[in-house]
């Protein structure tokens, strides 16, 4: 079944928050601990919106089956070439080449952005998606020791980084 990538809409959000409330309640991908509501992603994807920072979304027979977003790294003006990105796939859906093509334009949209650098914060212990961002291009900048916490313990934080330009 054919995969299309697009611009997120509103009449997606009810998605997104499923395959959000998915990661955050089992995984150690999203580091909240409750589970969101649609105002939440409401106004989350109002901020991206108002921020000029993409949304997008893999569509699969008109089923969202993933998302992908950025936002700059930190709030201070120095930082305005560089995003921190989050890709997402409905966990039915995992290993199908989903996160490829949502990441994939996710890079070519900071690069019409003039973005200059992307950066990914991942769960140290979380190989497949270290080696997934390695494949393109990214390399390890740092790991943050004991800077997440969830599920009863510590996490440690690969920060992962690809130059644009």
């Amino acid at each position: 079944m054919e995969i299309t990538i697009q611009t997120a809409t509103v009449a997606h959000l009810n998605s997104i928050l499923g395959i959000m409330n998915q990661a955050i309640l089992y995984t150690t991908a999203i580091y909240d601990y409750e589970p969101k509501n649609i105002k939440e992603v409401e106004l989350w994807f109002k901020t991206k919106q108002d921020g000029n920072f993409p949304v997008i979304v893999a569509l699969q027979n008109d089923e969202v089956v993933g998302y992908a977003t950025y936002h700059q790294l930190k709030d201070k003006a120095g930082y305005k070439f560089c995003v921190e990105h989050s890709v997402y796939v409905a966990e039915e859906q995992k290993g199908k080449g989903i996160g490829k093509l949502l990441l994939s334009e996710l890079i070519d949209i900071a690069k019409e952005q003039s973005m200059h650098s992307m950066i990914g914060l991942i769960d140290a212990e979380n190989k497949n998606s270290i080696a997934f961002h390695e494949k393109f291009g990214f390399t390890k900048a740092g790991l943050l020791k004991q800077a997440g916490y969830k599920f009863n313990r510590w996490l440690d934080v690969q920060i992962m980084q690809l130059i644009l330009d």
